[in-house]
């Protein structure tokens, strides 16, 4: 790996080894101005570079409110998509940390945040490449709405546009766009 790309992924990973327990702090401090939410979630996700179809993901969000109008976010998902006509099956664990802004007389919330990308690169047998797996630091843009279904439950529809560097491929094309957007359902459980 050329100095200057392990020197960057040095840097990526000490932010965000410095970042997430900052955010998992914020999430789970005591809050005095309102209670934490669990929001699990099931979604779509659609790459942006290239026309494969969308794939269902999954999510799990730990959410607190540290200020009348923020809102933070812990979470964990699970997607997967396949590249170059099934030759790259790609599977990805993020984790991630995000602020929104979120009025309190209102349901619609937006932000940004930052994330870990744990990716795996499952090549096809005949293509002869070798499965590796990546970590890479990426960000994030988003928003949603929240809608009350009952008293501690509301429905909670979300979607964020993910922001990653591009990747070298061992396929034609030798670099490929890993950004892709996400849509995401979910219940809101506040506690």
């Amino acid at each position: 790996m050329p100095k200057r790309m392990m020197s960057l992924a040095t840097s990526g990973r000490r932010l965000t080894g410095a970042i997430l327990p900052l955010a998992i702090i914020l999430c789970l401090a005591p809050r005095a101005h309102a209670a934490g939410e669990i929001v699990p979630s099931l979604g779509i996700t659609k790459t942006t570079d290239g026309n494969a179809d969308a794939k269902m993901s999954g999510g799990l969000a730990l959410r607190g409110h540290p200020l009348p109008l923020l809102m933070d976010e812990i979470g964990v998902g699970y997607r997967s998509e396949s590249r170059f006509n099934d030759q790259l099956h790609v599977r990805q664990w993020p984790v991630t940390a995000s602020l929104y802004l979120s009025p309190p007389t209102s349901i619609v919330y937006a932000g940004a945040g930052v994330g870990w990308y744990h990716s795996t690169y499952d090549y096809a047998e005949n293509t002869g490449v070798p499965d590796e797996t990546k970590q890479q630091f990426g960000v994030h843009l988003g928003g949603g709405f929240q809608v009350p279904v009952g008293p501690r439950v509301g429905l909670d529809l979300n979607g964020r546009y993910v922001m990653l560097r591009d990747q070298q491929s061992h396929l034609i094309p030798d670099k490929f766009s890993p950004n892709f957007w996400t849509t995401s359902l979910g219940l809101a459980f506040r506690f």
